[in-house]
């Protein structure tokens, strides 16, 4: 062979192999990029929520907002076919349950999102009726009695300030008062001959006391002489033990066993997260017991027959969000979700082993690929403490595609961010912001200490542990470290608030949604169904009638407007009973005689939470367009 012919083919394999070596790296280091979706494809997801058991376990009841507000609606779990039985176009109506022996319905609703709940009955005809008419009574459903002849109500109509307990025949729809409540002592629970109550009194937001009260003899037994949390879990059907949850003695919430006549304890289950809730099926075969496992809930049924462990089959990134057994015990309704998916009805059949998904709640249009998975994250405060944080980091963002991004505030005080779907943040990560929603001091689901230490601190430490979220985005190589904003809710604004004001240099812009920005206001007026909760409000956040009045006012936003630098959005429910439109109104105006950019949006027909897809396509609408000019594209303020 000619060895200039051999020299070219040598260099033309190694060109070969060098260019199928790049196409390689290439394949192997190539970034994702989703489709992107419309906020109007987002909110053609549906949201769905109940799934009581008919009487023949044939059909659930559910509440589900694919009309655009939430309607009442029967599954039927043999076929998966969905009934629409309410046509509410105004206002929001939830699912209760269905009157026993009957296929007659109970559903809740308010006005525009003020939360006076009434409970209204639907005949099979479609006759509704207000059961608790009251012009201004707040009431909510507690369970029927032992013989389904009657229901158990909460209303505040005697007394706007305290819950009093009733029973209502269902035959004649005529209630008689079991216990008036006068000085905000709550009723948690009842056993099933009416012989014994359970009463909760708040004396701080992590301390309460838990007394067993019985009505025939008037003996009371308190079960909270050590301090700490406490919260009813039912009684057996015997009457012979009460259940209940507390932290007495331990970082998290556990699950103990009480022995009325005696007054032995017996812990029944405990682990190194708080345990949420726990009852047992109708007739105790079963026990439900749910974990806040990391921002995420664990599931565990216990049969108690032959003392076994009920399994699932493995949904993957699956977060088990309600359960409800059905009366013959023989089935399970599931409420699972995901964080790349809304949430679905599931019916578990306990004799063949079967999950049956009964609802598909994803917009058919958005592919669940594009959709991002939640992940926990960590990272170390000012002072060193670990903050947990859930993380989404959008799918195309590299150190090449620098994404901005956004430290997202939760609800509370005292809320947290878990791992479950929100359209408005898949939304957000879809357009390409990386969300960190963080869990500051002073979150619940990270033990008792963590959830004390923001206590009459709001607005410092819990504010340095948001502005830290924000260095640790800044530590990602894949993050605009000079387009980072906040954005939150309730509490959550009022944290954006306060980082746009206390520390105007941090956030390059903030999104309130419905925020307290005058805690002098809202501390005096809470509504007052709260009353029972106001002195352990006052605990953590301060008295605003007292000396605290002052740390109050240096930590209001609205006081201190002049100091925001950077653009804000705010969005507002006129009907807001908690955090009231003025508090809008006034910071919005604050931020406007400063001559900085200010957007607000306001609906009439909304409360503390938005709740119509028109609404929320609206606003969240405009929080991204208002991030892509202001936080994306980097517009400079403007000067009015």
């Amino acid at each position: 062979m000619n060895h200039k012919n051999l020299f070219t083919i040598n260099i033309f394999k190694t060109k070969f192999t060098l260019i199928i070596t790049l196409l390689f790296i290439a394949s192997c280091t190539q970034t994702y990029v989703p489709k992107k979706y419309s906020i109007d494809q987002f909110y053609q997801n549906n949201r769905i929520g109940g799934g009581a058991f008919s009487e023949d376990e044939t059909k659930l009841l559910v509440s589900s907002d694919e009309s655009g507000i939430f309607n009442v609606y029967e599954i039927d779990i043999a076929s998966g076919e969905k009934t629409q039985k309410t046509f509410s176009e105004k206002e929001s109506f939830f699912a209760i349950d269905y009157l026993p022996s009957t296929n007659h319905i109970l559903y809740s609703a308010d006005k525009g999102g003020n939360e006076i709940n009434h409970i209204y009955l639907m005949s099979e005809d479609g006759k509704i009726s207000d059961l608790t008419p009251g012009k201004n009574e707040k009431a909510s459903f507690a369970g029927w009695s032992k013989d389904k002849k009657s229901m158990y109500y909460i209303s505040n109509k005697r007394n706007s300030k305290f819950f009093d307990f009733y029973k209502m025949k269902i035959d004649t729809w005529k209630s008689e008062m079991l216990y008036q409540n006068d000085n905000g002592i709550n009723i948690s629970d009842m056993s099933e001959d009416e012989s014994w109550f359970s009463f909760s009194q708040t004396i701080t937001t992590s301390e309460n006391k838990l007394f067993l009260t019985n009505r025939i003899d008037k003996s009371t037994i308190e079960l909270s002489e050590e301090p700490g949390s406490y919260s009813s879990s039912g009684f057996s059907n015997n009457n012979k033990y009460f259940f209940f949850i507390t932290d007495v003695g331990e970082e998290f919430s556990y699950l103990v066993k009480y022995e009325i006549e005696t007054g032995k304890e017996e812990v029944l289950f405990q682990t190194n997260w708080d345990v949420m809730y726990s009852y047992l099926s109708e007739n105790e075969k079963y026990r439900v017991t749910a974990v806040n496992e990391d921002g995420k809930n664990t599931l565990f049924i216990k049969n108690l027959v032959n003392n076994s462990d009920v399994f699932f089959p493995e949904i993957p990134d699956g977060d088990i969000k309600g359960v409800r057994i059905s009366k013959s015990e023989k089935k399970i309704r599931l409420t699972i979700g995901t964080s790349k998916s809304p949430n679905n009805i599931y019916v578990y059949d306990m004799s063949n082993k079967d999950l049956k998904k009964l609802t598909k709640t994803l917009n058919p249009e958005i592919n669940i690929n594009d959709m991002v998975a939640a992940e926990v994250v960590r990272y170390p405060s000012f002072d060193g403490l670990e903050i947990p944080a859930i993380y989404y980091k959008p799918l195309d963002a590299t150190k090449r595609n620098k994404v901005p991004a956004l430290v997202w505030v939760h609800g509370g005080p005292g809320g947290q961010s878990r791992t479950g779907y929100s359209s408005f943040i898949q939304y957000l990560v879809n357009h390409g912001y990386a969300i960190l929603a963080v869990n500051n001091r002073g979150s619940s689901g990270y033990g008792k200490t963590f959830y004390k230490m923001d206590d009459l601190n709001h607005g410092d430490k819990d504010l340095k542990d948001c502005i830290w979220g924000k260095k640790w985005l800044q530590s990602q190589d894949y993050i605009d470290a000079e387009k980072i904003g906040i954005i939150g809710g309730s509490y959550g604004g009022y944290m954006t608030m306060a980082a746009m004001t206390f520390t105007p240099d941090e956030f390059k812009v903030g999104v309130n949604i419905f925020g307290v920005t005058n805690w002098l206001r809202t501390l005096k007026s809470i509504p007052p169904y709260w009353e029972s909760f106001r002195n352990a409000l006052y605990k953590e956040m301060g008295d605003p009638t007292t000396a605290d009045s002052v740390r109050l006012y240096e930590i209001s936003p609205v006081f201190h407007s002049d100091k925001v630098k950077n653009p804000v959005m705010v969005l507002q429910g006129a009907n807001d009973p908690r955090v009231l439109k003025i508090e809008s109104d006034e910071i919005v105006e604050g931020i406007e005689a400063n001559g900085i950019t200010v957007e607000y949006v306001v609906f009439d027909d909304e409360g503390h939470g938005f709740r119509k897809k028109e609404n929320e396509i609206e606003a969240y609408g405009k929080v991204l367009s208002f991030l892509e000019t202001y936080l994306k594209n980097d517009v400079k303020t403007l000067q009015n």
